[in-house]
């Protein structure tokens, strides 16, 4: 405690109007632990489930249901080796480590009231099962039906979600750096963007007498700015197409009581050991379960295909990660942020990037394993064959990029990195197949819509882009529609039946808007299909959209249009409904979980699923005991950075700063959210000094 209140001391947290904390440190790590304080103070509760979903502790909450997702995290996460880890840390990273340990306990030592549901004492080395920072981590592809049927001898179907027939909105994200030359005052422009579960991330700002001076969003639990700015860079994260997550299908021989795997012309040990997983009893007890886990040198065992046991290659260098997350944020140009990337440690995302100097890029992550070409890594390889092998990383010079493109912007929106600078693209041919596995999406043509040509670009005119209401998905598929409708011979019973709703849809500009009903009907048209067709387009890895226009017949889509109509009338009495009355956002609780009731007041949204172009994402759906759709994912921190003299910057975030739902910044953000009303962010000591409403030291 002694040592505690030393570090809180050289600490000061300010609270702006919107509740966002300013921390100040002398040092580095005091900035850590004044930064991890506030995110304690806003919503303990999601740091807490993030670090026991990083440790592979879930289940000692949840129960049974959670003993799966538990497995797959400590088939990595060991935290015998995450402590050897830490104590080999370079000694400025263990320094941050113990600020962020210390500033947890501190809170929970001040804080009594607060009832941790596992998590009673955080140590240093839990910092690094969490280290990226992204929604949807690499080792969340390791499907946990496959997981529980390899070790558990079950024959599970998989979910609806891992078929693609549950369709989930898009996770991801948009970046646009647009460059001086296409700005009206000179200076580059950046636009931070991420598509999360609501309520992910913490917006703060930390400052320390070492250099630091980062602000934007910070994932709950980490002490670093995730996607955000300093006074000289800005950087926004993307979620990448990038194929380096492989599965290796392995030949197992059994001699006796050993096992072994053919590598070539060897047999190869299996190597085991034995993982320990604490769960919860129905009756609130505790017990364990405890599994012999098997891996190879590819990775580990995590399911079995054909005869076959699959093993998972994916990054896992916890040090290196946590260094490049911090370092980038005290960068001072592209070199600099560069120089940080040769670490090699960010596997998922791809990086759109803006500085003072003007400079602006598209990066792709820098962990890309070097591969032979022939062979399809979207799918299981043979691991017998030593040419499948991974044969080290990529150097950064050989990864797609486009720095300061004559176009004059880059752009990323989880979609392939061939059009991220019109024209000035990398080029597909030069690369091998593996650089990218989604292609491109619809927000990408957007992003395109509102970039070419323009050359007048102010801070506010990005944030109008950012939230342009034009859906390019509708504009390719309600003309196909209304074709089919135009086709039908005039004794067809749906040339009646569909007049209506097809000559509104007609009429229609593909744009969304409070009233419209004709974006909720076409929104309940495409959810409709989507729901039929979900598998088959995840099948052939296709988006949603792309296969409705390609693959389906006139009949199905003017059927999936009849079942719309009908469930638009069941549910809200009539097919004409404004999509505002429709789509909401509500914000009841704290519960992490979404919950939603049709009762209870509700917001107004006007944009829409990323699954139809709509960069401003708004994933919403009905809910159990509701009709109308309730947004959980999509837009959450949104920010525009112009890099002048000074920087300047708006932001918006979800809801609001705290998870209490007596606090006053639970919801102050949600109308702004709604209406893409973002705020001026208080940057400068002296514009932070005007706005704040409470000053203190952490502990105080």
């Amino acid at each position: 405690m002694t040592r505690w209140r030393a570090e809180a001391a050289r600490v000061t947290i300010a609270r702006d109007e919107w509740g966002i904390a300013h921390v100040t440190g002398k040092t580095d790590a005091d900035a850590v632990f004044g930064a991890i304080y506030a995110q304690a103070e806003d919503d303990f509760d999601r740091v807490e489930a993030n670090y026991l979903t990083a440790l592979g502790r879930t289940a000692e909450t949840e129960g049974q249901a959670a003993i799966w997702q538990d497995l797959r995290q400590r088939l990595y996460a060991d935290p015998a080796t995450l402590r050897a880890q830490y104590r080999a840390s370079p000694a400025w990273l263990r320094t941050l480590m113990n600020a962020w340990a210390d500033g947890l306990n501190f809170y929970l030592a001040t804080h009594p009231e607060v009832r941790p549901k596992v998590i009673r004492r955080f140590e240093p080395w839990m910092a690094l099962s969490f280290t990226e920072g992204s929604i949807g981590g690499d080792i969340e592809r390791i499907s946990l039906t496959k997981l529980q049927n390899f070790y558990d001898g079950t024959q599970i179907p998989p979910t609806a979600l891992e078929t693609g027939a549950l369709q989930e909105e898009p996770k991801g994200s948009n970046g646009i750096a647009i460059a001086p030359k296409n700005t009206a005052d000179g200076h580059a422009l950046l636009l931070i963007n991420p598509h999360t579960s609501f309520y992910f991330r913490a917006e703060l700002q930390m400052t320390s007498g070492e250099g630091l001076n980062a602000y934007g969003a910070s994932t709950w639990g980490q002490f670093f700015i995730y996607q955000g700015f300093n006074p000289q860079i800005g950087w926004m994260h993307t979620s990448s197409g990038i194929d380096n997550v492989d599965e290796f299908a392995e030949t197992i021989v059994k001699k006796g009581k050993r096992l072994f795997y053919r590598y070539g012309t060897q047999l190869r040990l299996v190597k085991s050991e034995t993982i320990a997983i604490a769960y919860r009893t129905p009756e609130g007890g505790s017990a364990v379960r405890r599994f012999t886990v098997h891996r190879t040198h590819h990775g580990p065992i995590v399911a079995a295909d054909k005869g076959k046991w699959i093993a998972e290659a994916l990054m896992w260098t916890p040090v290196p990660a946590l260094e490049q997350s911090w370092l980038r944020t005290k960068a001072g140009d592209l070199a600099s942020y560069l120089k940080v990337a040769e670490r090699k440690a960010n596997s998922s995302n791809d990086t759109i990037f803006a500085d003072a100097k003007g400079e602006i890029a598209y990066l792709h992550p820098q962990f890309v394993p070097v591969r032979d070409d022939r062979f399809d890594y979207r799918k299981p390889v043979d691991g017998a064959d030593p040419a499948t092998d991974w044969k080290g990383l990529h150097a950064l010079d050989t990864l797609p990029k486009a720095i300061d493109p004559a176009v004059g912007w880059v752009h990323n929106t989880n979609d392939w990195p061939w059009d991220a600078a019109g024209p000035d693209s990398p080029k597909a041919a030069d690369f091998p197949r593996y650089m990218d596995q989604l292609g491109p999406n619809f927000r990408g043509v957007h992003a395109d819509e509102v970039l070419t040509g323009r050359h007048d670009f102010t801070g506010e005119s990005l944030i109008g882009a950012a939230f342009d209401s034009h859906l390019p998905a509708f504009a390719l598929l309600i003309p196909k529609l209304v074709a089919d409708y135009d086709a039908l011979p005039a004794t067809d019973p749906q040339k009646a039946k569909l007049a209506g709703p097809i000559t509104l849809l007609r009429g229609w500009d593909a744009r969304w808007g409070y009233g419209s009903q004709a974006t909720t009907l076409a929104v309940f048209w495409g959810d409709t299909l989507a729901g039929d067709l979900g598998a088959f387009a995840k099948a052939e890895r296709m988006n949603v959209p792309d296969y409705i226009a390609t693959r389906t017949t006139a009949s199905v889509r003017l059927a999936a249009l009849s079942r719309a109509v009908e469930r638009l009338t069941a549910d809200f009495g009539s097919w004409k409904v404004a999509w505002g009355d429709v789509n909401r956002f509500q914000r009841l609780d704290d519960s992490i979980v979404p919950h939603f009731d049709d009762a209870k007041p509700s917001i107004p949204v006007p944009f829409t699923s990323a699954q139809w172009g709509s960069l401003a994402s708004f994933g919403a759906k009905p809910y159990p005991g509701t009709k109308r759709y309730y947004g959980s994912s999509g837009n959450s921190f949104v920010a525009v950075v112009e890099f002048g003299p000074r920087v300047k910057a708006w932001a918006v975030t979800a809801g609001g700063e705290s998870g209490n739902p007596a606090s006053p910044h639970f919801d102050d953000q949600a109308e702004r959210y709604t209406t893409g009303g973002l705020r001026p962010v208080h940057f400068y000591p002296d514009e932070v000094a005007g706005h704040v409403r409470k000053s203190y030291h952490p502990g105080a």
